[in-house]
């Protein structure tokens, strides 16, 4: 067994991490209180070629595997959970499923501009009264003619209300299959359509500095063609984006924790009580030997997931674990962390603040922490 990072990879990793440092994490606090969604620093992530990392070079993607994606996404997370989600959901979200179901014409179309970081797009799921649940979503597209006429809305759609957010890709019902079970279908709709609008949320607790939007469709109108892959097949296209999601939210997680861990560390060596570094009580040494344990296991586990993933290999359990342990590891190195900082912790002048509200979306957003269990047993025969 080879635990070595490819040397591609370690400069990869070196290098976004450099990034980060620079243009990333002097910024994050004050984009953060602002609730402002920063277009000076999405044109340089795109410039620095965070978008398209999986996609061929046929599309003017960057054709890497999925491990340098997920490491290049950790490394955003361990500086902050804002610029990784957007750099998450673009790739994962918004270019996956047309990148893996799209029809030439589509990918042609859209893939060069999302890869150049041009323009975002948005992943429709998530319905007011569907979450989990989100088979259960009631927005309906009827075909009319040569057109799809969609009516309802979406909620929590992240990079899909921007100045640069080009559409989303929206799952609805298309029908009623013979057992009386919807049929669901994946359908691209384009910023500007009309009858189609995205409104930004916000007062969110987290990712204050990411784009979160509320989509609603009214009549809206879109080509026949607009259909993404297979009719009826939407909602086993949305459960295969969201595998490969749940790695990249699961890499946000290890970042977070790693970020957490690093920021206790430093503060613990320094902050002294009792004439001695607090970092030098067992009671705090035994939390930070607890991080770096916790996020030692959770890189494995993620990285054991990209591998199977590379390799063309099942992956969908241990995506739903990785993704489940790498949330939960970063709530306890949040937790750690804030708590070492004693009450400078729970001010804004400190990074971890952030970090511990940022942490909480991790265990719900693609799939609560519930909902991997359930996955997980699942596959282990549990249910």
């Amino acid at each position: 067994m080879d635990f070595e990072l490819s040397i591609e990879q370690q400069i990869l990793r070196d290098s976004v991490r450099d990034f980060a440092e620079r243009e990333i994490k002097p910024l994050a606090a004050e984009l953060d209180r602002n609730e402002e969604f920063s277009y000076d620093t999405l044109q340089k992530m795109a410039e620095f070629g965070l978008f398209g990392m999986f996609v061929s070079e046929h599309y003017e993607g960057r054709a890497m595997d999925y491990l340098s994606y997920i490491i290049a996404t950790e490394e955003i997370a361990r500086v902050d959970g804002s610029h990784a989600a957007t750099v998450a959901a673009e790739n994962s979200l918004g270019i996956g499923p047309i990148y893996y179901f799209g029809d030439e014409e589509q990918k042609r179309k859209y893939l060069p501009p999302l890869c150049r970081g041009e323009a975002l797009w948005g992943f429709g799921l998530t319905e007011a009264n569907a979450g989990s649940d989100a088979g259960s979503g009631r927005t309906q597209a009827v075909l009319d003619g040569d057109e799809w006429v969609i009516n309802g809305s979406k909620i929590f759609i992240t990079n899909a209300s921007t100045e640069v957010s080009a559409g989303v890709t929206v799952l609805c019902r298309t029908g009623t299959l013979d057992d009386g079970r919807p049929e669901l279908s994946c359908i691209l709709v384009e910023t500007g359509t009309g009858g189609y609008q995205s409104k930004v949320m916000h007062d969110k607790m987290m990712w204050r500095a990411s784009n979160t939007s509320e989509l609603y469709f009214d009549d809206c109108r879109v080509p026949r063609s607009n259909l993404l892959g297979v009719r009826g097949q939407g909602f086993r296209q949305m459960m295969q984006t969201l595998d490969g999601g749940r790695l990249s939210i699961a890499a946000m997680g290890l970042g977070g924790a790693q970020g957490c861990f690093e920021m206790a560390l430093a503060y613990a060596k320094q902050r002294e009580q009792f004439g001695t570094p607090i970092s030098q009580f067992q009671v705090n040494s035994f939390k930070l030997a607890d991080m770096a344990t916790e996020i030692e296991c959770a890189r494995l586990l993620l990285y054991k997931a990209c591998w199977l993933r590379d390799n063309h290999k099942p992956f969908a359990k241990e995506a739903a674990m990785a993704k489940l342990n790498c949330s939960e590891v970063m709530y306890r190195c949040a937790n750690h962390a804030v708590q070492l900082h004693g009450g400078y912790g729970l001010m804004k002048d400190y990074d971890v603040e952030r970090f511990y509200r940022d942490q909480k979306l991790l265990e719900i957003g693609e799939g609560t922490s519930e909902i991997q269990r359930m996955v997980i047993a699942r596959h282990i025969g549990a249910l």
